[in-house]
């Protein structure tokens, strides 16, 4: 079996790229390894990103260990329900995750589901914990996707675009080669190959955006779990027009509808709607609340100037009355001075009286004759 893969456009050539890996005697896939690493990245991130909150680091372990489980199991089981057909006749094949077979909304449903009975068991705060894990889960996302590439699956129908992948038709699954596909065979030295969309690469650097954005936003998120929300509706969203390229689709059982389209058209408006009002709703009360600090800072102003009125009216009324104490003094002081120019007119006027006697007895001795005196004024006529 031919095991390489091309891109022509690109001038990239990988002559062999196997599914495995064989360490001591074991046989170990590359997609479980990738996996696992994307795993561990995963946790590693959100342990450190709880770190740096200042949060206990321990219980994110907790939470994302046992999400982990429970996200492996539910993938598997939602593959295996929409792709019955291929497990019906032989059940312990359900077992086998070695080739693949695991469906990312299965295993972000058990994980999600998980996650959210522990927070309740051990009263945590799951949005909280759940906006950090959400960027653990892309960084899983970015490279466990890459598995897909050594198992040569998750590809789309046919393209020539500049990142057109070519595979050995050999190499694939006879059920997810197209019509189309086989009518633009490449046959090259023998072998035919088909050409075809890497969805794979798109939903990769999909990941690779949405975290980038996450990593930017958690700054400016408004409320617990809206970090978790916009990855789930901003996935569906790009995982909508991924899945459309994709051949080997979960449909509905009697249908051409695809599971996982109608799954991320769910998501991206239910989550979305839920993201975009309580943001409006989380804006329009801190409005009201700043509306209301500033009235109370106001209403806190009008009282200080009140206040500050009326100690500076209450001082003004204590010397008014202060005033009206010290005025009865006035009639004391205005009487003390009209007695004293009484008590002066009347030395004046004695001493005028004074004057007028002693110029009336000066003028009667001028008009006297000689040797006249009061004495002989008293003795008779000889």
């Amino acid at each position: 079996m031919d095991m390489s893969i091309r891109f022509p456009h690109l001038g990239l050539e990988l002559d062999y790229v196997g599914k495995s890996l064989h360490i001591f005697g074991f046989e170990i896939t590359i997609y479980g390894i990738l996996i696992a690493v994307g795993m561990l990245l995963g946790i590693a991130f959100v342990v450190l990103e709880a770190k740096r909150s200042n949060e206990n680091q321990d219980m994110y372990l907790d939470m994302v260990i046992i999400s982990l489980i429970a996200a492996v199991a539910g993938a598997r089981l939602y593959y295996v329900c929409f792709s019955w057909n291929l497990y019906k006749g032989n059940i312990l094949e359900i077992f086998n995750t070695r080739s693949g077979g695991m469906a990312i909304y299965g295993g972000l449903l058990g994980g999600l589901l998980a996650a959210a009975l522990f927070c309740r068991i051990r009263k945590l705060p799951f949005w909280k914990m759940a906006d950090t894990a959400s960027m653990g889960i892309l960084i899983g996302q970015i490279i466990g996707r890459w598995g897909n590439f050594f198992n040569r699956e998750s590809f789309g129908e046919y393209t020539d675009s500049s990142l057109a992948m070519q595979l050995p038709l050999s190499a694939v699954r006879a059920s997810e080669v197209t019509s189309q596909m086989r009518e633009n065979l490449i046959t090259d030295n023998g072998i035919s190959y088909i050409q075809v969309h890497p969805v794979f690469l798109y939903e990769s650097i999909w990941c690779l955006v949405l975290l980038l954005f996450l990593m930017f936003w958690r700054r400016k998120k408004l409320f617990q779990g809206e970090l978790i929300m916009e990855y789930l509706a901003g996935y569906g969203f790009g995982r909508f027009f991924i899945e459309w390229l994709r051949t080997d689709q979960l449909l509905f059982p009697g249908t051409k509808i695809a599971v996982s389209q109608i799954v991320s058209a769910f998501l991206f408006f239910f989550f979305g709607i839920i993201v975009i009002v309580r943001r409006i709703m989380v804006k329009k009360r801190a409005a009201v609340r700043k509306r209301r600090r500033e009235k109370a800072h106001e209403a806190r102003e009008e009282a200080e100037e009140t206040q500050n009125d009326a100690e500076e009216n209450h001082e003004s009324s204590e010397e008014v009355q202060g005033d009206a104490h010290k005025a009865p003094g006035e009639p004391e002081e205005t009487q003390g001075r009209v007695e004293t120019i009484q008590e002066t007119s009347e030395e004046a006027q004695e001493i005028t009286s004074e004057d007028q006697e002693t110029s009336e007895e000066t003028q009667w001795k001028d008009i006297q004759p000689e040797g006249y005196s009061e004495e002989s004024e008293d003795k008779p006529e000889a």
